[in-house]
């Protein structure tokens, strides 16, 4: 437990905005009925707090991308914010549109790039597609509708001007970002009003697997805020001596249950095997990164994540031969990458692993410091046991009370095929 020095640290100066916001939960959990637990207690306060109060976030992440946009331009755009995501404004809705009609929804830089990716596929010992149609495939005569097959499949070289090609193709420079509308990790855009509480919010990223979440200003119809999964773990771990948080924090990660996922159901991929099956598991298994293992396949030796496929587009000439390197090469050509042009990144560090007797305070504040999505949990002899995402720590600090959200999905509901929700 966190010593009454610590505490009353906390409560004296807070230390950031998101201190400040844990110590108006810490007002509003010192007044909760005594008969409630400690989950009933929480769920209660987070429902009393509006999504106002949460700090906003940087300028360069509140993003917009016209739907007529090249799959380039929006590239381009969330390269320099240095963002993985931003909402699609439908250029075609009437000025006076409210925010629905305004925004189609959310595209991942990921999405493009796997979209990209499947439907320029080049010829493989198991594809029937001649040199001739994948030339046709690059210059923009494709159907986008298909996205190709995610099996396993032999590695099989490429020239080493692909990515070169395919970046100056018509494909690539002339299709819109809405023709890809409702493809792989794009997700509706489901937005919050102000008044909305805490609660919401953070069931939406948890249970709802929500990855961030745009919150709209009903005057303007636009975006005001957006909150995503890594904004609410710091916020967490800001509010490290609080009552409320250290009577939750100080669980162990196998008292609440973690991790969700068991090595049995533990997505992975071998070191030697081509780095494509990692990002085709990733998609294929609806997952946003999985462990590079050994020849054991018990002990982690990196982590892919799907954001980790920009290097495919942004740093072409690295992987002249993208569907033979290995994801072990490919690991180290990022970080030889990162080093080169001196950018910081969780790749250039090693493996962060946790074990399950630790602390759930403990896991936040080392996901926050390293800047990271995932962990590996891992036993003492350090094999796989399992893994916990952001969304995994949040689904466990709230739970979603009978009927909660009525008709809130109304609107949105039936999702585009392959959305995240």
């Amino acid at each position: 437990m966190a010593t009454m020095q610590e505490i009353r640290t906390v409560q004296e100066s807070p230390r950031s905005p998101e201190a400040r916001l844990g110590m108006k939960v810490e007002d509003l959990w010192d007044v909760q009925e005594a008969q409630l637990t400690p989950t009933e207690k929480l769920n209660a306060c987070f429902e009393s707090v509006p999504v106002s109060a949460f700090p906003p976030a940087p300028s360069s992440q509140v993003i917009e991308i016209r739907s007529d946009a090249s799959l380039a331009e929006a590239v381009k755009i969330l390269s320099q914010h240095k963002i993985l995501s931003a909402a699609v404004v439908n250029v075609d809705a009437p000025e006076d549109a409210s925010w629905i009609d305004r925004y189609l929804g959310i595209v991942e830089f990921a999405g493009i790039v796997v979209w990209i990716l499947h439907q320029s596929e080049p010829p493989s010992p198991r594809s029937p597609r001649s040199g001739a149609s994948f030339a046709l495939a690059a210059n923009g005569v494709t159907s986008a509708s298909g996205l190709g097959n995610l099996g396993p499949e032999p590695a099989a070289e490429t020239s080493g001007s692909f990515f070169e090609d395919l970046t100056t193709s018509e494909l690539y420079n002339n299709t819109k970002v809405h023709d890809i509308l409702g493809s792989f990790r794009w997700a509706p855009f489901l937005a919050l009003q102000k008044s909305d509480t805490f609660l919401t919010m953070l069931l939406l990223l948890s249970k709802y697997k929500m990855k961030s979440i745009p919150v709209v200003d009903l005057g303007e119809g636009k975006i005001d805020n957006v909150i995503t999964q890594a904004a609410v773990i710091h916020m967490l771990a800001e509010c490290t001596g609080l009552h409320w948080f250290e009577s939750w924090g100080t669980k162990s990660l196998s008292e609440l249950g973690l991790p969700l996922v068991t090595p049995d159901q533990l997505v992975k991929v071998y070191e030697h095997e081509p780095v494509m099956q990692a990002f085709k598991l990733m998609r294929k298994r609806r997952v946003g990164g999985i462990p590079v293992v050994d020849d054991s396949g018990k002990k982690a030796v990196g982590n892919i994540s799907i954001r980790d496929i920009q290097f495919l587009l942004t740093s072409p000439k690295i992987y002249h031969d993208y569907r033979s390197v290995t994801a072990k090469h490919f690991l180290a050509a990022a970080r030889n990458y990162l080093e080169k042009h001196q950018e910081a990144s969780p790749m250039l560090g090693s493996m962060i692993t946790c074990k399950s007797n630790q602390t759930i305070k403990e896991l936040i504040l080392m996901l926050d410091s390293h800047k990271i999505q995932r962990i590996y949990v891992v036993d003492d002899a350090g094999n796989l046991q399992g893994v916990i995402t952001l969304r995994d720590i949040i689904s466990k600090l709230v739970h979603e009370p009978r009927g909660y959200f009525g008709d809130f999905f109304d609107g949105v509901l039936p999702l585009p095929q392959n959305s995240r929700v």
